[in-house]
């Protein structure tokens, strides 16, 4: 389930990067959004598992901010290291 979770989350990132009539800022907070969307989901009883699969999704999101915003999502992917 969680697979199919992380997998329309990076289908979600790469149609708002296809967005011609969206303004970069904006493409940025709707990523931001679903980044976030996508830890509120996760609960105390979720696995490692599911955890690192969550952090994965993440920088995959960060990365495509990065593309928007180049010093934004360095910090961004700085910051997921840790």
């Amino acid at each position: 389930m969680q697979e199919i979770l992380n997998e329309m989350i990076r289908e979600q990132v790469d149609k708002i990067m296809s967005y011609k009539s969206v303004s970069d800022s904006k493409k940025v907070d709707r990523l931001l959004e679903l980044n976030s969307n996508q830890y509120t989901k996760l609960g105390i009883d979720s696995t490692k598992t599911q955890k690192s699969k969550v952090k994965a999704t993440s920088k995959y999101i960060f990365r495509a901010i990065k593309k928007l915003d180049e010093s934004f999502g360095r910090l961004l992917l700085i910051d997921a290291q840790n």
